[in-house]
This record gives structure tokens, sequence and C-alpha cells, in this order.
């Protein structure tokens, strides 16, 4: 069981881990970093210090003593570079080393950067705020990034999965379902007089009766379904664990959900005429 000293100023910079053996410096930093709105995880040795960079949501900055017990500082520098992270962590080396070698070394183990003891107040926030923009720099680019995959495994209209997203989950699908001797249930939807919309009333018209039939199919399925769209007015829903009857139910209910209540945000148009945008077949 590993306990520690965890504190929380409530702000939103990133969460420091201080590894430091030394009471007195321990004590110092937490003051100090705690003041400037850092939430604190704060250990004396490096086994402790590594058991909280291993958990799911470890700190973004990382101070640690170069001579701590168990792990030292340069062996975590190392530890966390050879790592394969998803996640870089900024390391401020502190240490009573002063020689140009002595910093060298730190840094090529790992430490972005180092600060010698004794160090002042404003050093120690400067350094902090570098730590935090580069930080702050590193979140921009995970966003962007994770934005840019959402929108490359997701059809830019209904929000469903596009269709090489969605042929690849049919295929981890079925492999599992290989593995595992069940069933894989697969329906091909379209939209009969599809066309028709389109060419009466045009095409913004033709896309709110595309976003609402992709609504109305997510909330017909289970949440380990999945819905994509294959291309024009033609959907995809893959049912894991389902059979042939299992499967023909399915498509009729939602057969029904497409059909039975008129598509309202397309003004003018009747409940007669809203059956015809999802049409009237039956599963075979």
């Amino acid at each position: 069981m590993h306990s520690f000293d965890t504190e929380s100023s409530g702000g939103e910079r990133p969460r420091v881990l201080i590894a430091e053996d030394d009471t007195v410096t321990r004590l110092i930093l937490k003051h100090w970093i705690l003041r400037w709105g850092y939430d604190i995880v704060a250990v004396d040795n490096g086994v402790d210090a590594w058991h909280v960079l291993a958990q799911e949501r470890p700190p973004e900055l990382v101070i640690l003593d170069w001579e701590i017990p168990g792990i030292d500082g340069i062996e975590l520098c190392r530890k966390l570079r050879d790592k394969s992270r998803s996640y870089y962590h900024y390391i401020l080396m502190i240490t009573g080393r002063t020689e140009e070698a002595d910093l060298v070394h730190a840094l090529e183990s790992g430490a972005d950067d180092c600060i010698g003891k004794p160090f002042g107040e404003l050093e120690l926030r400067a350094r902090l705020l570098v730590a935090s923009r580069i930080l702050a720099l590193q979140n921009e680019l995970i966003h962007a990034r994770e934005e840019l995959r959402v929108q490359a495994m997701r059809d830019g209209l209904t929000g469903l999965w596009n269709r090489t997203a969605f042929l690849d989950l049919f295929k981890r699908e079925l492999a599992r379902a290989g593995r595992t001797g069940g069933e894989t249930g697969l329906l091909l939807l379209d939209l009969d007089n599809f066309k028709k919309i389109n060419d009466t009333y045009g095409h913004p018209v033709g896309d709110l009766v595309l976003k609402e039939t992709a609504r109305r199919l997510r909330q017909n399925v289970r949440s380990y379904d999945f819905v994509g769209r294959y291309g024009g007015e033609e959907f995809l829903i893959v049912f894991p664990g389902s059979g042939k009857r299992l499967l023909c139910q399915r498509a009729e209910a939602i057969r029904k959900a497409i059909c039975d209540e008129p598509h309202s945000r397309a003004a003018g148009r009747s409940a007669a005429d809203a059956e015809h945008w999802g049409g009237d077949g039956c599963c075979r």
C-alpha cells in the first residue's frame, strides 16, 4: 500500500509530482507551488514516484531530486523516456551538482530542465511557467489530433461511422465472433424514393432527412451495436451476437421507427408522404 501526500489548489494548471527526500526542501516546494495554483503529489523516494507515474492519469509536470532513495532521479528519467507513453511528461531536475558535465548528463538522461540547489522562488516559478506553456501546447496538439482522428472515422453529415471505419469495425467483430463461436448480424438499409426528395425539395432538405434518419437509427440499437453510413442514403448496422431471427426483428423495428413518424424538420411534408422516406420493405 502506497501513501502519497496530495494537495490541490483547485486550479487548472498542470499537476505536479514532487519527488524530494529532504523534508525542508519538499515542504518549501509544496508551499510555493501550491500557492501558484498547481495541484501537487509529493513523495520522498523514487519507488513511490514511479508508482505515481505508472497510474492511469499521472501528473504532467515532474520535479525530481537527483539523489532520492530507491530509484534516483536519473534512472527515473530514463524509465519515463523508455516507456511507451502517449503523453510527454515535462521533467525538471533539482540537484546540488553544479558541474557542466552533470547538467549534460541529466539532460541526456531525459530531463527537460535542471535547477541547482539552493534555488530561489522567482527562478523556480519562471521554470514552471515555461513548463506549463510547453504542456499547454502539447494538450492543444493532442486535442487537434483527436479531432482529426474522429473526423477521419466519422461521416461528416450524420456523425455515424464512415464506410472505411465501419468496415474495419465489422471485420474485427467477425474475427471476435469466429474466435468465440458466436453470431454477428449485419443490416444494409436504404431510404426508398430519396432521390425524389432531393429533386423536389433540394439537397438541404435531403440532408435533414439523412441526419434525422441517423438519429433514429442510433436510438433503436443497443449500446454495443454500431451504425455506419455506407454512402448516399445507404446505412449499415452490425448487431453482435444476433442470428437471423433476431436480425429480422430488429430490421422491422427499425423500419417502423423510420416510417411511422414524419420527418417534421422538412416543412410541408405530410405523414403519408413521410412514409416513403423510409421505404416499406421488410426483412428478407
